[in-house]
């Protein structure tokens, strides 16, 4: 025998070898079952904070307080306002601030009397809680427009927004809560049409 001939039986068993390394697959008879374990991991939703506005009651009744021969005056006062912050830091747009302005319509009355301009509505803020930063603060006082005036341009009465209270730096005071409410004042000339009136004070929070 040749030395190729003595080489076939070496092939052969090397072929044998690696075949039986791999066995066949196993086919399931009919009816057989078998299960697959899934699995998955569902992580917690992170909801978004917020920033929100709320106010604790949707009326006041102003109470004469203070005329006197000239000036009739009814006083309240507006119904403590809640600024809430939930967000973090990284949840506010860069160089954000908010603050909530009010303005008032005019006084209607009931039995057909002249209204009572919005002008005719002051009010005085005042910050109840502003928490640690130092960053939040009250408006300032904006008086009617039969006052006189405490500082330039604020004698308009709530005839426009009107600043209630307010932070420069939105990121400074996240994950608080802000309070404050304001004494109201309504001035009428002392010959004003007797009756019932009623307005309405929109309290808005922008940022």
């Amino acid at each position: 025998m040749n030395a190729r001939n003595r080489l076939r039986p070496i092939t052969v068993g090397a072929v044998v070898a690696v075949a039986a390394a791999f066995p066949s697959a196993v086919w399931a008879e009919p009816g057989d079952s078998t299960d697959v374990r899934v699995t998955v991991d569902i992580t917690e939703i992170k909801e978004p904070g917020v920033l929100a506005l709320s106010i604790a009651g949707n009326a006041v009744t102003l109470q004469e307080n203070g005329s006197d021969l000239l000036v009739r005056q009814f006083t309240g006062t507006l119904p403590t306002v809640t600024v809430t912050d939930t967000r973090t830091a990284d949840e506010v747009p860069a160089g954000a601030n908010w603050a909530v302005l009010g303005s008032s319509s005019a006084f209607t009355g009931t039995a057909g009397q002249p209204s009572i301009s919005a002008g005719h509505l002051g009010w005085k803020p005042r910050l109840i809680d502003g928490g640690t930063s130092g960053q939040v603060t009250e408006g300032e006082e904006v008086v009617t427009v039969i006052d006189d005036p405490t500082q330039p341009g604020n004698n308009v009465g709530l005839t426009d927004q009107e600043l209630l209270v307010s932070t420069y730096d939105s990121a400074a005071v996240v994950g608080d809560s802000y309070t404050v409410n304001a004494d109201l004042y309504l001035r009428t000339p002392a010959d004003v049409a007797a009756g019932s009136y009623q307005g309405t004070l929109t309290i808005s929070l922008f940022e």
